[in-house]
């Protein structure tokens, strides 16, 4: 068994029935740094509450961390290249900024996070700081309204990000190494949002790293439901595992025994759905009478076995009409803990662009030889009935109190697993990932579950 998943069997299991409302209230993907502070309390504060055990960094560590910085790097810098420097201007989501904020947001995050507050440096640019630092999550109806002209030329940008990597490569030995792992996660958690930002693109305005992906022909598998023995599973991270604020802290949770879908729904299941009267996916398109997908880099028939990419409330919406449900987060860390998830076979990583069939050849076995669900890591997030909320004895990191604060709202929900572009560090079973309910351009799919 993969060593990143476990059950637990040692420690205090809460006792049955396992309480769906333990987690209600809901969090995304905006920034909201602390204020700076010179006060000798909060830099002890923040030392003591998120730092890592160890403030000194070995040269080995040190070393790891430089090329995880720097695999991180090539990764976002790979998703600039796929573009022209008009099309950085462009806003492929309503909801979200201009390309060209991103281009230096990335840069912005490192410095005032690793530079500004970790190290109390001077400002490179005050200006970029504040204008590149924090994302938007607006509701629906309240996009942005700037123009291109109020923003910086891509030559401004560009030696922004260079004098503010060269200052942090430099200053590498006198960081902290979890924050460090902090900026290099956020990194590649907005390679993915990049990529869906450029999944919105024109084709003509983005240019294909390989070549034109036609979808598959085949019809969409069996589908039948998986029986999941009861068990306690551990959500969540331990403190002395780095981990985001909304992982900590780590608990037991007891679930009864259920049953999930062997497989993501797929396409081909949801077009039923479709033809009842139920709404249409963000990536399907309909012309003269058939179904499209619409791929990052071409636009091909329907793959019916590829899984339903979709909102919270399309997914729910499909669960009531089969009248099932959707798992809950603790049940979906039960399933998934059944079989061991692999890069390739399973879809994430950064190998592929779009999804492959939610029966790819090649799944994985159960360690226990019996069934299992399949994908539960990979080939698109999945969908938990779980609205974003904090576990017992949440405490926002003073570096970035609102990272996850923001969001319990009861207007985010949880998705756990990952996504073809979902950088693989992310696949910790205490890795929660959450988006709101309506929003239709993220990866992400969601499978059923029957009581």
């Amino acid at each position: 068994m993969h060593p990143i998943f476990h059950i637990a069997r040692k420690g205090r299991c809460p006792e049955p029935p396992y309480n769906e409302e333990t987690f209600r209230s809901g969090g995304a993907d905006a920034i909201r740094f602390a204020p700076v502070s010179q006060s000798a309390e909060r830099v002890a504060s923040i030392i003591e509450a998120m730092s890592s055990p160890i403030i000194t960094m070995p040269a080995e560590r040190q070393k790891a961390l430089a090329r995880e910085i720097a695999f991180a790097r090539e990764q976002t810098d790979s998703l600039f290249a796929l573009i022209g420097p008009e099309t950085l201007y462009a806003r492929p989501i309503a909801e979200r900024h201009r390309l060209i904020f991103y281009l230096g947001h990335f840069e912005a995050f490192d410095w005032n996070l690793l530079a500004g507050r970790g190290l109390n440096a001077a400002s490179l640019h005050p200006t970029f700081d504040s204008l590149f630092e924090r994302g938007i999550d607006p509701a629906p109806g309240q996009a942005p309204v700037d123009s291109r002209r109020d923003w910086p030329t891509q030559a401004e940008v560009e030696q922004y990000k260079t004098k503010t990597r060269a200052w942090i490569d430099s200053h590498l030995e006198d960081l902290d190494p979890w924050v460090l792992k902090m900026a290099i996660e956020h990194r590649h958690m907005h390679a993915e949002t990049f990529a869906y930002l450029l999944h919105g693109l024109p084709y003509s305005d983005k240019k294909s790293p390989i070549a034109a992906h036609r979808g598959s022909e085949h019809p969409a598998p069996s589908n039948p439901m998986i029986p999941i023995d009861s068990g306690c599973v551990t959500l969540g991270q331990s403190k002395d595992h780095f981990g985001w604020d909304n992982e900590h802290l780590a608990h037991d949770v007891f679930v009864p025994a259920f049953r999930i879908s062997k497989f993501k729904i797929s396409n081909g299941e949801y077009l039923d759905f479709v033809h009842d009267g139920g709404p249409v996916p963000h990536f399907w398109t309909l012309e003269n009478n058939a179904w499209f997908y619409r791929g990052m880099f071409a636009q091909f028939p329907l793959p019916l076995d590829w899984p339903a990419w979709v909102t919270w409330q399309q997914a729910f919406a499909y669960s009531r009409w089969r009248g099932l449900n959707l798992p809950t987060e603790a049940q979906f860390q039960l399933a998934a803990q059944l079989t061991s998830p692999d890069p390739i076979r399973d879809n994430f990583g950064y190998h592929r662009w779009d999804p492959i069939p939610v029966n790819q050849a090649g799944q994985a076995v159960s360690p226990v030889d019996r069934p299992c669900p399949s994908q539960m890591i990979g080939n698109g997030w999945e969908w938990t009935r779980d609205p974003f909320a904090p576990f017992k004895g949440f405490a926002p990191h003073p570096l970035y109190p609102g990272y996850s604060a923001d969001f319990f709202d009861g207007q985010h929900y949880v998705m756990k697993g990952a996504s073809p572009r979902t950088a693989t560090i992310f696949t910790r079973p205490s890795f929660r990932n959450w988006f709101r309910a309506d929003y239709p351009y993220m990866y992400a799919g969601f499978r059923l579950l029957e009581n």
